[in-house]
């Protein structure tokens, strides 16, 4: 681990080593842009997970303001299904079926809810409604709001340190096809002068 640290301090402060050649110190310089790129990257990842953030907990706190909790029956048995539809073989769990349920005025309403496979005509199912008293889904939730937030910001330093990473790794191989080249040519040279 210390050889690695060693090798990587001396990639990219070359110094005055007699040996490091333009090519080292160009080298050197695209890792050390690369390196405070992403070190100057976090602060505004961090803003942006912020925002993110903020912007989540405001829907989901205006969702949770028109949206409720609400119970709706089955009209028909739930059919039973062996596997699922995606292909992937799992076992299904739920499956759609027609319901009907009350709204907060008491209005009659009827729709396809999801319901356990296999669940018999008159199951109560768990739903969301909107100030409608439509199906909608359940409100963002506020652990939801700060994973989305975290994930945001993760997001845009891994893009911008990739993109980083990418541009080191691109100008590494030119360098090293320069490098190559140089070396082809010194040995050619080498091999003309000892003929004489």
């Amino acid at each position: 681990m210390r050889g690695r640290i060693a090798r990587f301090r001396r990639r990219l402060f070359p110094g005055r080593n007699p040996l490091a050649r333009f090519g080292d110190r160009v080298e050197a310089a695209l890792l050390g842009l690369m390196v405070a790129g992403a070190l100057l990257a976090l602060p505004f990842a961090a803003a942006f997970g912020s925002d993110t953030y903020a912007a989540q907990t405001a829907r989901a706190a205006q969702e949770s303001s028109t949206r409720h909790p609400a119970t709706a029956i089955a009209l028909a048995a739930a059919p039973t299904q062996t596997y699922s539809t995606d292909g992937a073989g799992a076992p299904a769990d739920q499956t759609t079926v027609p319901a009907a349920w009350f709204d907060s005025r008491g209005t009659r309403h009827t729709g396809d809810v999801l319901a356990d496979s296999g669940s018999p005509k008159g199951t109560h199912v768990p739903v969301w409604l909107d100030q409608r008293g439509e199906l909608t889904t359940e409100p963002l939730s506020a652990s939801t709001s700060a994973a989305d937030g975290v994930f945001a910001a993760i997001l845009l330093w891994v893009g911008v340190t990739g993109g980083l990473a990418g541009l080191y790794g691109l100008g590494r191989f030119v360098l090293d096809r320069l490098r190559s080249a140089a070396w082809d040519r010194a040995w050619a040279e080498a091999r003309h002068d000892s003929r004489f």
